[in-house]
This record gives C-alpha cells, structure tokens and sequence, in this order.
C-alpha cells in the first residue's frame, strides 16, 4: 500500500465505518482545534497523578504532541486520573541517548521548535508576554527540583506564570495546565497559522480509529489485502 494523503483517507474512510456516526463527528469537529504551534515536553517526571493530569490538560487544549524525557525517572501513566488522554495524544519518549534532554531539544528544534523553559530566571518573561510567533515547545520539569541544569542551559527562552502568594511555585500539573490555557488561548485569537495541515488531519484520524476500533490492526492488514488484490 502507497502512503500518498489520497491512499490515506480512503484508509480513514474504511475505519470510519467501523465507527459510529457521534464519533466520528466528535472526531471531526475536535481536530479543527488541535495544534502543533505549541507542544509540551515533561523532563523526569516522575509522579503518576501529576503526568497524568498533563496529559489530560493536553488534550482538553487541543495540544497534540507530548514529548517525554526519561532520565533518572520513567514516566508513569495514571489513567484513572488521565481519563483516557493519552490515546488521542501523539506522545514520544526520549530514553536512549546519553543525554535525552538534549536529544529531544535537538530533535523538536530540527522541526523549527523555540524550547522555552517554564521557571523562574533572570532572563524569563511573564507568560501574557511571550511572543509566540514561532511553534514553541513549553518544557516542564520535576515536581521537587523543576528542570535540569541542561534543559535551563540549552533553553531558547525562559518564561514564568504571575504569582502573588508565600508559596513559592505551582504544582507542575497546575503550571502547565494554566500555561496552555493561556497560550492556545492566545494563537487561536491571532493570525497565526496554527492549525494542522491536511495530512496531519487525516494522519491522526487514523491513529484515533485505530485506538477505539477493536483488533484494528487486523482490519487495516485486511483492508490492505483488498486492494491489494
């Protein structure tokens, strides 16, 4: 089977009609919100309610991609809290390289990523400041001791929410909850082209089939076999 974007909706039309027609329709109606302006990347994460909960403020934004780098800790799902998220994500791992922070930064900046560290630093804006006129990655670091040296080091840009109390930071699932509230806010009442394209639409609507049709993987090797017959 060739892989051209017409071979792939006729894919997704066949694994449409394994579908109902309530979810098919919420499939194309919460991809025209779904982005790949902004991502999230979580470095060393290690509590499960906490990813869990990224995950899932993702996917209520709109935001596509997560990119998890495992160093010292490996990330663990919550699903009771995740609520199912992460099967509408396309979420990616970075544990194989000897430095996976750097490896996901060189990797996210190779598809035009700006990697802006959410912390507190002498060089950082408020977040209602933050240009966002290039697709930008928001890095969020442990719950204890926030990012690595590295990812603070090979940060493009450093920003940090408002805060007017004692405590002296959010929880990381709060801080990037509120940080993608904000942002994708703000792309979607600008002209920034944000949107994802067409094959990036039809990519990902199979990959969502694919998660809620049961043996899927056997009924797209069958339908492989019809034309190819």
């Amino acid at each position: 089977m060739s892989n051209t974007i017409e071979d792939k909706k006729k894919l997704r039309e066949y694994l449409f009609g394994f579908i109902s027609d309530n979810k098919r329709n919420l499939f194309e109606k919460n991809i025209l919100n779904r982005t790949r302006h902004l991502t999230v990347v979580l470095e060393n994460i290690y509590q499960p309610h906490n990813a869990s909960a990224v995950l899932r403020s993702c996917d209520i934004f709109g935001i596509q991609d997560v990119h998890i780098i495992e160093n010292s800790n490996k990330y663990k799902l919550s699903e009771q809290v995740a609520m199912g998220s992460s099967k509408w994500l396309n979420m990616y791992k970075y544990n194989t390289a000897e430095d996976n922070t750097i490896d996901c930064f060189n990797k996210l900046r190779a598809k035009g990523y700006k990697i802006v560290a959410t912390t507190p630093h002498e060089k950082d804006v408020m977040l209602d400041e933050m240009p966002l006129d290039q697709k930008t990655a928001l890095v969020f670091g442990t719950e204890l001791n926030g990012l690595s040296d590295v990812a603070l080091e090979n940060a493009d840009a450093y920003v940090k929410i408002p805060m007017y109390g004692f405590t002296e930071s959010f929880n990381i699932s709060v801080s990037a909850a509120l940080s993608m509230f904000h942002l994708s806010e703000k792309i979607r009442k600008s002209d920034i082209d944000w949107k994802l394209s067409e094959e990036e639409i039809v990519d990902i609507h199979i990959n969502w089939a694919k998660g809620v049709i049961k043996k899927s993987d056997l009924i797209v090797e069958d339908y492989i076999m019809q034309i190819e017959k």
